[in-house]
Parts: C-alpha cells; structure tokens; sequence
C-alpha cells in the first residue's frame, strides 16, 4: 500500500511540476524589448514586433509578446509608443573618450569611429580605450600624422607626438609646433610614410584618414600615391577634401577612379559650402558611372576646427565668405574681432565657424546618397553642439518637424548606409545596422514626437531628450531615458586585415 502510494504521490508530483517546468525551458532571452515600432531599413520592416537578445545577438523578432520567455533576472525594455532602430553608427567622432561617449549614447549612438582623421598608432588607440567605452569605437590609419616619418627634420622628432596623439593626449607647444612644420613640409621619403600605413592597417585600422586641408604641403602627387597604396592595401580612403572648393572634390573622384578605392568624402556640406549643389552632382554622377564613393553631412550651418589650422590661413576670409564676427571662440562662447582672433591664433585653440546656409543643410539631408555623420568634436563644455546632438535633431528637426524627409529613410542613413560603408572591410559591420535575427544587438529606442537636440551654440553641451533606451552589444547603456552608469559595453572595431 505505501509502494502505491508513494507512485501516485509522485505521478502527481510530476504533473504538477512538469507545465511549470516547460515554459522555464523556453525561458532563454537575455533582454526583451516589448511593444515598439521596429523598423528595419534593409529588409524594410515597419511594424509593432518584441525583440528578443541572447547574449549580445537578437535571436528573435515576434508579433507576440516575448515578455514570457525572459530569464529570471533579465532585462525587460518597454518601448511603448516608441520606435525601435538599430543602433546609430557614426562614422565621423572625433570624441573618443567616455566622457565624450556619454553624449553620442544619450543622442542614440551605439558606434563612433574616428574615420576623417584617424590615428597614428591604432595599437595604443585601442589599448587606451579597451575596457572604458560605453559605445563601440575604432579608427582609420591618420596619413597626416604618419607622413611626419617621412619628413626629413621632423622624422626624428615624431614618435612623441604620434604616441600622444593616439591616445588622445592634450597637445603641448612642442607637439603643435613640429606639426604646423609638418604641414607645411613636403614628405622627402614616402616608402617609409607607406610602411607605417600598412603596418597600422595589419594592426586592425579601418582604412587611411586623409584630411589633407589641413597639410597644404601635400602635393596632388603625394596625395595620389596614397590613393594607390590604399588599393593596394583594399582599404577606403576617407577624406577631407584639399580646399572648400569644386576642384578639391574633382580631385579625390578623379583619384578614386583612376585607382579603385572605395571613397568616403566627410562632412561634404562643410567641404563644399555654396558649391554643395555642384559636389553633390559630380559625387552622384560618379556613382551612376560605377565609382564607389560615398558621403555624409552633419545637420548644423556652423564648422569646428583649430583657429592655427591651415583653414585659416591667409584669404580666408574670401575664400570662406566670412569675417571675424563670424568666428566664435569655443572656450568661452564670444564672437571674435581682428584683435581677438589674432590673439587666439597665436595662442592656438578650437573655434566654431558660422559659414553654411539653412538652405545647404536641408539639400544635403534631403539627397539620399548623403548619409548623416557628426564631426563631434573632442569633449569640452563649451564644445560644437553636433558632438551631443546630431542624430537627435535629424530626427526632430528635419524629418518630424521640417519634413525634409522620412522616418525611414532618416533611419537608413545613419544605421544601414554607415554599415554598408565599412562591412568590405570590417565584415562585422554585415551585423549591425539592422534588426534581423543574428544582428549584434546594438539598439536605439526613441519617442519620435519628443526626440530632439538641446545643445547649442552658446552654452555647455546637453544631453539630447527623447532617446528612451539604447543598447550596445546587449547590454543597456541608456534606460528609460537616462544613463546607466558603470557599464562600460563598447568593443573594437577592426579592419578584416588585422592580425591582432
């Protein structure tokens, strides 16, 4: 009798047990982002789905709710009301510091990569910043710095500057002197400039930075030597064109066509100014003929830069259309006159130019080979408002309140088409920039009737409002609008030809 009892004691046991057993089973997803708007801009995708993460990959994409199959102490995102895109991918950040990382997370950014200008020395780049970075993050190979090896007179004085400059490491006198001597120095050995740019390409950089404005020395000569080490290496080539003119354009097209290489020409609207509708006809007719040549442009009618930079050398007031008031002095917010700009010239420092029409802003927006990129700049208080809100005001401004273009198409220019850029020679990037099963689970969710940029011109930068949750590499740095402080999720992005 206690033999029988003790089976249908546990024959009861079992069947009690057993329906509670197997939805834990199925209980397999990390994070669940329930009830948002998805919008997927490669496959087109547009409708209310829960996103399920494993790890760091989304492993499911539901009309159903996904709420029942999240582990016990997992991560439950409510995005209610709100769109849910892939991460935004910012192929032009200066910023390359946590500090400036909390800025690009709360405007929705899950990648920023230093692609304009690169650096020097990417081993040292990545060591500095492994295990300190909220948002994924790499770098092209810096030829404006590398090119100080081949300079005779500077070559022997360079490995300092160009191990400071890897890591981000304020200037000193020293360091800017032997640079502006560098610029303006022609390379007396090029196989070694192109030596070290190979070697920093085996290290894992992206491609080669060629912001050769700032180098005027550089000849058209040198310069196209690059061009063809790049197709030699199979790398892109991302530039900031020779001078704020149509020919410098012409030239880097020219170069590309003769050679091959995949161009990426940065912050066209400031590059091109009042000659944007004639860059933006030659870069299309480029592509229509086979030309592998892309481009970006940042939503603001102001430019950056160091005030003891070749930009303003000697004209430029002619050549940008521009005066002394026009010039801002980033540090404290003032308007310059002739006495103050000379001051700070000689001081050195970062200024903010207003040079660029309203008008401009919208044409480049609004073309749709013209991705979307920020030129942040490093993080300073009183630092070029694009550094925090850039993706932010794309999508208030220009697509919810100017109309200039859609949601949609907002959203394929600064996830999938930054993606697309780089997936020849980061295979990686074939992963993000989408919502697809086995995507890498880099996520913004944002209120489209709220998002907006708040930094501006005259005050300290700001977060940007309306980004809900972000999410990189499946781990949330933003949460209900706010950072989520002491994580530290961002990895490296490498080249397909590291051997690291």
């Amino acid at each position: 009798m206690s033999s029988r009892f003790g089976r249908c004691f546990r024959a009861l046991f079992l069947a009690v047990l057993l329906p509670a057993a197997l939805p834990a089973q199925e209980r397999d997803l990390d994070l669940v982002i329930t009830g948002g708007r998805v919008l997927d801009p490669e496959t087109g995708l547009d409708a209310v789905r829960d996103i399920g993460v494993v790890r760091n990959e989304i492993a499911a994409i539901s009309r159903e709710a996904l709420q029942d199959r999240l582990k016990q102490g997992g991560v439950l995102l409510d995005a209610s009301g709100k769109v849910v895109s892939p991460g935004f991918i910012d192929l032009h950040a200066h910023g390359q510091t946590t500090e400036a990382n909390r800025y690009q997370a709360m405007d929705g950014v899950t990648t920023a990569l230093e692609l304009e200008d690169g650096v020097p020395r990417i081993k040292r780049y990545l060591e500095n910043r492994a295990g300190g970075a909220i948002v994924h993050y790499g770098a092209s190979a810096r030829h404006q710095g590398l090119r100080l090896l081949g300079i005779r007179g500077v070559a022997e004085r360079a490995n300092p500057v160009l191990d400071a400059e890897s890591i981000g490491a304020e200037r000193t006198l020293e360091h800017v002197d032997l640079l502006r001597e560098a610029n303006y120095s022609g390379v007396d050995d090029a196989g070694r400039v192109h030596e070290a740019i190979a070697a920093e390409i085996r290290a894992g950089a992206l491609g080669i930075g060629m912001a050769h404005q700032y180098y005027p020395a550089a000849s058209h000569t040198e310069i196209f030597r690059v061009f063809e080490l790049a197709a030699e290496l199979d790398v892109p080539i991302y530039t900031h064109v020779r001078e704020m003119a149509v020919s410098a354009v012409q030239e880097v097209l020219a170069n590309a066509t003769a050679t091959g290489v995949a161009l990426h020409i940065v912050h066209l609207n400031s590059s091109s100014i009042h000659h944007l509708p004639v860059t933006l006809a030659l870069i299309k007719g480029a592509r229509d003929a086979g030309v592998d040549v892309t481009t970006e442009a940042y939503p603001y009618t102001a430019a950056s830069a160091g005030i003891s930079s070749a930009i303003f050398d000697e004209g430029w007031q002619d050549r940008l259309r521009m005066t002394w008031s026009d010039i801002q002095w980033q540090d404290t917010g003032e308007r310059l006159t002739e006495e103050t700009f000379n001051f700070f010239q000689e001081e050195g420092g970062t200024v903010i130019f207003h040079m660029m029409d309203p008008e401009m802003i919208e044409l480049a927006m609004s073309t749709p080979f013209v991705m979307v990129a920020s030129d942040g700049m490093p993080y300073a208080p009183g630092a070029h408002p694009r550094s925090a809100g850039t993706f932010s005001r794309v999508l208030g401004r220009y697509v919810r309140e100017q109309g200039v273009m859609t949601l949609p198409a907002a959203i394929r220019k600064i996830t999938l088409m930054p993606a697309e850029r780089l997936q020849e020679v980061a295979p990686l990037m074939r992963r993000k920039g989408r919502i697809q099963i086995g995507a890498i689970a880099d996520i913004t969710v944002f209120d489209p009737d709220t998002i907006i940029d708040t930094a501006n011109f005259e005050d300290d930068l700001s977060f940007s409002e309306g980004v809900a949750h972000v999410v990189v590499d499946g781990v949330p740095v933003v949460r209900d609008g706010a950072l989520v402080e002491g994580v530290f999720p961002g990895k490296p992005l490498l080249s397909r030809h590291s051997s690291e």
